[in-house]
């Protein structure tokens, strides 16, 4: 059957459009259906931009400012962007100088803070970790009796909560002057969670610091490549950083 529809489809008469009459040659050629087609959406997509850009225009703010307002400027119905000055191979080469002094400094800030940091939370690991260093605190007591009836809590003058803490244990008067009338399970929950603040402060200013770490060793290296010298490509380090070469000269 599907031989025999081929066949039959083979003998078919194949139908055309219409052409242009020859009385009507003047006119050009007559536009088909697919011509019309692609005409008419050209057209409603026009129509819709300028709908927009309407709409755009009747809620501009009058006194909203753009800094493209002057850097370019309409001529003629043309709208054209004014040439920029090209900066010569030493002023680019000192605008990296500045930018790269000013990354360094802000990365020297950072570090500061983040040895600030540790300090305050004496170096310790974070919650997930449970490698916490063991307490090795040692008291020394008179007699037998005293050491039966040690209590620690009273020792060091804090929460029992807080005996065990392995970073720097507040004292009952201070927690008292902060917290007044406070329950100690809600001292210790606040505590909790100004440590774990701490933590996640850290945590961040380290991998800032990282990233600016990252970003002056590539103002170092754009800076190095714009001076004179024949340099080639070696390879990639771990940080996916170019490695470059420089080919040794004679000095004269």
């Amino acid at each position: 059957m599907a031989s025999f529809e081929k066949a039959k489809k083979s003998y078919q008469k194949f139908h055309k459009e219409r052409g242009q009459l020859k009385s009507r040659k003047q006119y050009g050629l007559l536009e088909k259906h697919k011509d019309y087609v692609l005409r008419a959406r050209d057209y409603h997509r026009k129509q819709n931009r300028l709908k927009l850009l309407k709409e755009k225009a009747l809620n501009r703010n009058p006194d909203e400012f753009y800094f493209k307002m002057i850097s370019s400027k309409t001529k003629d119905g043309v709208h054209t962007f004014k040439k920029t000055k090209k900066h010569t191979a030493e002023a680019l080469k000192l605008m990296k100088t500045q930018d790269l002094n000013y990354i360094n400094s802000k990365r020297s800030m950072e570090a500061k803070k983040i040895e600030k940091l540790q300090a305050s939370l004496h170096l310790l690991a974070d919650e997930d970790n449970n490698s916490h260093p063991p307490n090795q605190h040692i008291v020394f007591v008179d007699s037998q009796k005293e050491a039966q009836s040690f209590d620690a809590a009273t020792h060091f003058d804090t929460l029992p909560e807080l005996v065990s803490r392995t970073y720097n244990r507040p004292k009952r008067e201070t927690l008292m002057k902060q917290l007044i009338q406070t329950p100690d399970d809600q001292i210790v929950k606040r505590l909790e969670k100004q440590r774990h603040r701490c933590y996640e402060e850290l945590r961040e200013r380290i991998e800032r610091e990282k990233k600016m770490q990252k970003v002056s060793e590539e103002l170092e290296l754009q800076k190095h490549l714009m001076g004179k010298g024949r340099r080639y490509k070696i390879q990639k380090d771990e940080k996916s950083t170019p490695v470059y070469k420089w080919k040794k000269e004679r000095k004269r």
